[in-house]
């Protein structure tokens, strides 16, 4: 049996659509929305499978990575997130880079020559990557115009993997990766009317007309921070709009908290541009925390933990 999984946002749906579009294979998909990495959970893995696993952390998933391992699978992993310990197995094929200025779809773009490039640019912009995917645009000739146009459909594809739980987005992970998979070239699902690029533009807008609204809840020099409503809607664009702060303001962090009803904030925060480490650090000192140098999360992080949140962040910076 053949598994591919990966992350439901724009850097995990486009590093396995490049894959896909290089070497096609029948198999069952794993995703879910952003925030949902312990994904080797769900497996019952057999002798013989084989499993590709892209951008969720290693280290969030050594046990059913082992598991996997040690029933005989092979397993190919690409990220970009915290590995921890990597296991030294024969079966085992890791491509780990902890660089901040690089994704999984970059990673995977250098291991298969960058044959479809124009998606891993299209992914590095989604990830917020944008010095890098700029950069890669204007070696790859690309022009302005066509610069934009993937770094719109990339922050569309990264808006739709955000929510609670998948019923909070437009459309499941694993049904965007298969409308992408039509298509070899990211300049071609914008230009077709039929493609998911018009539904989530539309959305993507009526949602950010919701948050730009809201006024920041606090603000200092080292951070700002923002707390959206129990709605499905701040629950989509929190993560993008985080990453939109952040460009508008490189340097300082940036938190974007929801309400998720339960006395818990679901929380996003963005590292300072000019000075992109620390954000998994800060989360990971709070229950259910965790990411990435420049981005990372808290899934529940208690309301009367929030003056200790703004406390560790200033303190950091």
């Amino acid at each position: 049996m053949n598994y591919d999984i990966f992350n439901g946002d724009a850097d995990g749906i486009i590093a396995l659509l490049q894959l896909r579009l290089l070497t096609p294979q029948q198999s069952i998909l794993v995703t879910g929305v952003k925030r949902d990495i312990n994904l080797l959970a769900q497996l019952n893995v057999q002798s013989g499978d084989k499993l590709t696993v892209l951008d969720i952390s290693l280290e969030q998933n050594i046990d059913g990575v082992n598991l996997a391992l040690a029933n005989g699978a092979q397993v190919f992993y690409a990220d970009h997130h915290r590995s921890g310990r990597i296991p030294n197995h024969n079966n085992l094929q890791a491509n780990i880079d902890l660089d901040a200025n690089t994704c999984t779809a970059l990673i995977i773009d250098k291991l298969i020559g960058g044959q479809f490039h124009l998606w891993a640019i299209t992914a590095a912009y989604g990830d917020n990557l944008i010095a890098k995917a700029e950069q890669l645009s204007a070696t790859a000739g690309l022009t302005f115009e066509q610069a934009a146009q993937l770094k719109e459909l990339g922050t569309l594809i990264n808006y739709n993997g955000y929510g609670a739980k998948v019923e909070d987005l437009h459309l499941h992970p694993a049904e965007l990766y298969k409308l992408l998979l039509q298509y070899s070239s990211p300049l071609d699902v914008i230009s077709d009317k039929n493609s998911p690029f018009a539904l989530l533009q539309q959305a993507y807008q009526t949602d950010l007309d919701a948050v730009l609204n809201i006024k920041p809840t606090y603000k200092s020099t080292q951070l700002t921070l923002y707390i959206l409503p129990d709605t499905p809607w701040a629950r989509r664009i929190s993560g993008v709009y985080g990453n939109l702060l952040a460009n508008q303001t490189p340097s300082s962090a940036h938190a974007v908290l929801t309400e998720s009803g339960d006395g818990n904030y679901l929380l996003s925060l963005r590292a300072p541009l000019d000075n992109k480490h620390g954000a998994a650090e800060i989360c990971r000192q709070f229950a259910t925390g965790g990411g990435r140098a420049a981005a990372a999360g808290i899934n529940r992080l208690p309301i009367a933990q929030l003056p200790e949140f703004i406390a560790t962040v200033e303190a950091f910076y």
